[in-house]
């Protein structure tokens, strides 16, 4: 009789296309992957709201769902939506008190509303956000992986990750995090699997780790 299999629902980081899953490998005979990609939110949506519209698209029962980043922060919330068997969360946050205090301020004094508004402008400031600093040598490398370039969605989704209010880490979450990740520093994190060496991209530079690992969390919960 064949096992019936676990369905995955990956979605990617702030702007980014699936494509940053590329080297992500599970075992098709326990596993079938899929992936979430970004769209362009509506006028003045919640990220609630957001979350509920991309819910739409999970087609199975009790998924997986995995999240890199601000992709991180989306399945928390679709999670409040929809019965998840897993919630894996990577290189981002559980809650608005693990945010760097850079965004704290940002939120506080609402910078965020007044960064450049074009779409040439801001991509580097959203690299910033996506992987980091020293944005120059990481630019191509971002824009490889980009897929939205609207700027609707990037004012409202640099807003919505400064602004993110969630008071409390999830009870059932598995949250990743690499000790060298610059966007979120490891330092504010309360509690996570540390990955050596890992950045703010360890899902591209540190696939060999996921692809060892993902199947026993998933199917364990733990290492």
């Amino acid at each position: 009789m064949n096992q019936e299999l676990i369905h995955v629902y990956f979605m990617p980081g702030m702007a980014a296309s699936p494509k940053i899953f590329e080297n992500i490998k599970l075992p098709e005979s326990q596993f079938k992957m899929h992936f979430l990609e970004w769209i362009i939110p509506n006028k003045k949506e919640s990220i609630q709201d957001y979350a509920l519209r991309i819910a739409k698209d999970i087609k199975h029962d009790n998924p997986v769902l995995i999240g890199v980043s601000f992709g991180g922060v989306l399945v928390q919330e679709i999670s409040k939506h929809i019965n998840a068997s897993r919630l894996i969360v990577i290189s981002s946050v559980c809650s608005k008190h693990e945010l760097p205090k850079r965004m704290k301020i940002a939120r506080k004094t609402k910078a965020y509303a007044i960064a450049p508004t074009s779409v040439a402008s801001k991509i580097e400031v959203f690299a910033k956000y996506a992987f980091g600093s020293n944005v120059k040598k990481r630019l191509d490398l971002y824009k490889m992986y980009l897929s939205v370039n609207d700027k609707r969605y990037l004012d409202w989704a640099i807003k919505e990750m400064v602004c993110w209010n969630q008071e409390k880490v999830p009870e059932n979450v598995i949250h990743i995090h690499g000790e060298n990740d610059m966007v979120f520093p490891h330092s504010y994190i309360h509690k996570c699997i540390t990955i050596k060496g890992g950045t703010h991209i360890m899902i591209l530079n540190k696939f060999r780790w996921f692809n060892e690992n993902l199947p026993k969390l998933i199917l364990e919960g733990h290492l």
